[in-house]
């Protein structure tokens, strides 16, 4: 059986879409893209979900807690899984927080570094690396309760539909963008729905040919 890694923040965790900061409720595993996504695969493949609500890049989060901080949890997922076929990461969302004060093309930089730590730590079978897809975040809105949060970050993320994938091209990585199938959902301007979840797992499971 194959191993295929799903390495990213709330949106692989699942988060409903927040219509109040308290709110912090989560779609079940028959919605949310990553378990989708094994019923594509089949028995062949089991799929590990490795989804964090406010997961950044490279970021101690100063407000909500370093340990959101992607890069510095890659390396023990790595090793708690190995050896790992497959990963999928999706993150960049949460750097377009105010507080960050990044603009879209660090945050492809800062995917390059995860890149780095994954195609460099031998978790792949027989010591490899591991197969690589990175999925660029759809565009935010700024809406809702976490409009403030993420205040500028629309912007910037209508940049990184462009930044990711041309930066991430010249190390011949694999790129797809998620707004190629769905968008963020009204209520809160950063979260999925149920069906852009769907959405989501079809277009990975056309894209890995399972």
């Amino acid at each position: 059986m194959k191993l295929l890694l799903c390495f990213g923040d709330s949106n692989t965790h699942g988060s409903v879409p927040m219509s109040d900061l308290s709110e912090s409720g989560r779609f079940g595993p028959d919605v949310r893209w990553p378990q989708r996504l094994q019923k594509f695969a089949g028995p062949a493949w089991h799929i590990i979900e490795e989804g964090l609500p406010g997961r950044t890049t490279v970021h101690d989060d100063p407000i909500e807690g370093a340990f959101l901080n992607g890069m510095s949890f890659l390396p023990a997922v790595l090793r708690s899984h190995r050896p790992v076929d497959q990963i999928i990461v999706m993150l960049g969302t949460n750097d377009l927080k105010a507080r960050f004060c990044v603009g879209a093309g660090d945050i492809a930089l800062s995917l390059g570094r995860i890149a780095d730590v994954i195609t460099q730590s031998g978790a792949g079978p027989d010591g490899n690396s591991p197969g690589l897809l990175f999925i660029c975040p759809p565009p935010i809105t700024e809406t809702g309760c976490l409009a403030d949060m993420f205040t500028g970050g629309a912007a910037k993320s209508v940049q990184m539909q462009r930044l990711i994938p041309e930066y991430l091209a010249q190390s011949g990585l694999a790129v797809i963008r998620a707004a190629d199938c769905l968008s963020v959902s009204d209520a809160d301007g950063i979260h999925y729905t149920a069906q852009a979840h769907l959405a989501l797992a079809e277009m990975l499971a056309g894209q890995l040919e399972f």
